[in-house]
């Protein structure tokens, strides 16, 4: 009996132990480090919260203004004061943070998806495909991508899906690249070697022994792409190029309250103050994965 306990508590340490040398939990002790990057995932997923639920808990429609309450500043019935139009600025920024999450998470699978099928297609097959695919990564590179997404956003409108594909469609250069180079370093390794001795595809290859290792890679990728993409939107919206009003985003917000910025600076100050601490947090939180999945991270 005693001897049955001991080899139970003798398993459960060995579980307990593999779990802490488990290379996802030493990432997260490592990023846990980075008191900015914690900070920033805190503040990035308050504003994933306020994207879901921001329709729900906004205290006024968006499409409706009070025109007895026109750029009225902050106060207890609206907290971040209103505009020009009776509009309660707190509800059009939960508003547009669906808006912008909506499309910068769109852009960015969109972009992610393309860069990693033909990353991985030229690191594995090599050969023509490889020059092909990656001439046409070098004349992505060097086009202007918010050019880019402006001439696609005239051609295809300025709906949703519209400034998703516009935005998405000219980022998948980079992270084809990354991918690819990671490949190349893994296609000489023992265990694709065995594999392709034993006579596995290439897609599960692909699949079983190169997708796994560069998650970590890609999850910093992915991290760095959002508020890059976040910004595109903006500029768009400020360029007239964005969402169509009525509907909320922070460029329209930022580029309508730039004409009032003496007057009513609360129009500014809110919009932008919020949009600029999404990015930082993003950056942040891309900064603490690049540290926490970094082979030189330390334990």
């Amino acid at each position: 009996m005693a001897s049955t306990a001991a080899a139970a508590r003798t398993e459960l340490a060995v579980k307990k132990k593999s779990k802490n040398r488990s290379p996802l939990y030493q990432g997260w002790k490592r990023f846990k480090r980075h008191r900015l990057a914690v900070i920033g995932l805190v503040w990035v997923s308050l504003f994933f919260i306020a994207g879901v639920i921001g329709p729900w808990v906004a205290p006024y429609d968006y499409r409706v203004g009070d025109f007895l309450a026109i750029n009225q500043g902050p106060s207890l019935k609206h907290i971040f004061g209103t505009d020009n139009v009776g509009h309660d600025m707190f509800s059009q920024i939960l508003y547009s943070v669906r808006s912008a999450l909506i499309i910068a998470l769109g852009a960015t699978l969109v972009s992610f998806v393309i860069g990693i099928v033909l990353g991985l297609w030229a690191g594995l097959r090599g050969g023509i495909a490889d020059v092909i695919i990656m001439r046409a990564v070098d004349f992505m590179m060097t086009l202007p991508g918010f050019l880019f997404a402006l001439i696609l956003v005239i051609l295809l409108g300025r709906g949703y899906w519209s400034l998703i594909l516009a935005i998405g469609i000219p980022g998948w250069a980079g992270y084809a690249r990354l991918v690819r180079s990671l490949v190349l370093g893994m296609r000489n390794g023992e265990m694709v070697e065995a594999a392709t001795a034993l006579g596995a595809s290439q897609a599960h290859i692909a699949r079983r022994y190169m997708l796994p290792n560069v998650v970590g890679s890609m999850g910093v990728a992915l991290a760095f792409g959002i508020p890059g993409d976040l910004v595109q939107i903006a500029g768009l919206s400020i360029f007239g190029m964005g969402l169509q009003p009525p509907i909320p985003s922070f460029g329209n917000m930022i580029a309508q309250a730039s004409d009032n910025i003496l007057g009513f600076p609360w129009l500014l100050y809110f919009p932008a103050g919020i949009f600029a601490l999404t990015l930082l947090s993003f950056l942040f939180v891309a900064d603490g994965l690049q540290e926490a999945f970094s082979p030189k991270g330390g334990n």
